[in-house]
């Protein structure tokens, strides 16, 4: 009895989702500071799933405002953005980089859950939040920490 020889196996694409968000910066006495928020033990920047229809950067902008309570922006280093590699079965993330003065934060309700989805929020400088980050975040905050030096040579 002769065997076939086994069939290649298809691979299947994953399904790409994207999620967008904002990277906030606020400068203060003590210099830059990030906000990270923080959901069970992984810090990340405020951010979410685009929704049909929606461009990233209103997702991006539309998230921070409903999971911090941000609205003031200012995109000062432009509409540049990182995109991460895929993660937690083909998620992508897209982030923006913007600066705010409020400091105040209201973690919202999500209202599938009834509750704030993050646990925790914090202003942190750039060796804090590198040191809490995931490395996934510490790339975002890597290409975030280059814009700003960028702009800080050419002011100069």
């Amino acid at each position: 009895m002769t065997q076939r020889p086994p069939r290649p196996r298809r691979r299947r694409r994953r399904r790409r989702t994207l999620s967008a968000g904002v990277i906030p910066v606020r400068f203060a006495e003590r210099g830059r500071l990030y906000l990270l928020l923080r959901a069970f033990q992984y810090w990340d920047f405020p951010k979410g799933k685009v929704e049909p229809g929606e461009e990233p950067l209103e997702a991006a902008q539309r998230e921070v405002q409903e999971e911090a309570g941000i609205t003031e922006l200012s995109f000062r280093w432009g509409y540049h953005f990182f995109e991460t590699g895929p993660y937690a079965q083909g998620k992508v993330a897209r982030y923006y980089l913007a600066e705010t003065t409020t400091r105040r934060v209201v973690l919202g309700i999500n209202p599938e859950l009834g509750r704030p989805e993050h646990h925790e929020y914090r202003w942190m400088t750039p060796s804090e939040a590198y040191r809490l980050a995931s490395p996934r975040v510490r790339e975002v905050l890597d290409w975030a920490e280059a814009r700003i030096a960028e702009t800080v040579h050419d002011d100069a």
